[in-house]
């Protein structure tokens, strides 16, 4: 679930340049993620983002608790808060409380992306397809780890659900 809360960034990370949000806008599995509470023991996780007249982006999270037997969703809304880094966006699920959306990497056809934030918590593999080539995730982890996060804890998600 690409949405998270972090403290004040103690490293600036460094984001993609560009964004087209409408490119952007859409499904998206995830791949891979550093370990979080809130999608502790979830599998099948997708983010869909919906871009809205307003200027802000619809966030539906989703993913399956086999423990629960049932797929648990979460609702929320992103922005660009500064036109200048459209690679720095914020993600909010509980209003006020807002999140940093850092995309790192992004795939020139829109079909993968690695999300993270400053405090290096929280770490997503995104990919427009249920499952991502080996290279392609293995040049994600180097540029992850290049940048400061622990890779070697990642957990490769699951996407064979009911």
């Amino acid at each position: 679930m690409a949405g998270f809360f972090s403290g004040n960034p103690t490293n600036d990370l460094p984001t993609v340049d560009q964004v087209d949000m409408n490119r952007y806008a859409g499904l998206w599995y995830e791949i891979a993620r550093l370990p979080n509470s809130f999608e502790k023991g979830l599998e099948c996780v997708t983010a869909n983002y919906i871009l809205k007249a307003n200027g802000k982006i619809g966030v539906l999270n989703k993913g399956y608790s086999a423990k629960k037997e049932a797929f648990k969703t979460a609702k929320g809304k992103a922005w660009l808060p500064d036109d200048n880094y459209p690679g720095r966006l914020k993600v909010s699920f509980f209003w006020p409380f807002a999140g940093d959306y850092y995309i790192i990497s992004l795939d020139k056809d829109y079909t993968y992306a690695l999300v993270g934030d400053p405090s290096r918590k929280y770490l997503w593999v995104l990919s427009r397809a249920k499952e991502l080539n080996d290279v392609t995730y293995s040049e994600l982890m180097e540029t992850a780890r290049v940048h400061g996060f622990e890779i070697d804890k990642m957990i490769r998600i699951q996407h064979k659900c009911n």
